[in-house]
């Protein structure tokens, strides 16, 4: 199985400033994730940065970095910059593992990209998992996807979809989910075909894009085909407040 995961890592973020290069049991952020990454069956690991101190983080521990524009506006645009900077083909593998998920286990890097493999008509591949409360199924932080009989996206959405029209319109409709049915969240973990995303950079945001703030609308709206499955593992939250740190610090000390 040949793929290549790329991890985008920036600097600046609002909630959270200098993310990857918080320390969690002695050791940056990103260093946790490059070593998620390097755990699975990926030929190549290469973080994506326009930030010179996350280079020289990355140099201490041997990782292979690629320098990227500050003015992307988009993770999917700096895998782009990426992907063409090293000359890949059109038909190889990139996985997009997020600079904060210092916990992503490695048999869902494997899981994503051989999904995308065995779906040779799929153009990007994700996963999922099922939600069991609605508290997540109301959340609009929460993504909601639903797919196919084929396991091809229909729809990503901050609103609870599918909507239980009889169940949720009752007066006590959103106090528990229905028996029957099922619903999605979205995990944030990526793989594309290199020819996606070379398309994808020439696509400007499409209306459902704008409105829910979610880029992989984008791809259904010109298209392409997103494989989804559901995880095989659960996997565990990443960083995005100050407390999301502290609890993975707490966990990783343990």
């Amino acid at each position: 199985m040949a793929f290549t995961v790329i991890i985008p890592a920036r600097y600046a973020s609002t909630r959270l400033p200098g993310k990857p290069l918080q320390e969690i049991a002695g050791e940056p952020m990103i260093r946790h994730v490059c070593r998620r990454a390097e755990e699975s069956r990926a030929q190549r690991v290469v973080v994506a940065t326009d930030d010179e101190r996350i280079r020289s983080a990355c140099d201490e521990f041997g990782a292979e970095v690629q320098m990227t524009s500050a003015a992307h506006t988009s993770g999917t645009d700096r895998l782009e910059e990426v992907v063409r900077r090293l000359g890949m083909d059109d038909d190889a593998i990139v996985v997009n593992v997020q600079g904060d998920e210092p916990q992503m286990p490695p048999t869902l890097i494997n899981q994503v990209a051989e999904n995308l493999m065995f779906n040779e008509d799929a153009d990007v591949a994700t996963l999922c998992e099922r939600i069991h409360d609605p508290e997540s199924l109301f959340n609009p932080n929460v993504v909601k996807v639903v797919y196919d009989r084929n396991g091809s996206a229909m729809y990503f959405s901050r609103a609870p979809i599918p909507w239980a029209r009889d169940h949720f319109d009752s007066s006590h409709g959103r106090d528990a989910l229905p028996s029957v049915g099922e619903w999605h969240r979205h995990i944030g973990l990526y793989a594309y075909r290199v020819s996606l995303l070379r398309r994808f950079v020439t696509w400007p945001p499409a209306p459902p894009e704008n409105l829910e703030s979610l880029e992989q609308l984008r791809a259904l709206w010109n298209g392409a085909r997103i494989h989804v499955a559901v995880a095989s593992v659960p996997p565990p939250p990443g960083v995005d407040t100050p407390e999301d740190l502290e609890r993975i610090r707490n966990r990783l000390a343990r």
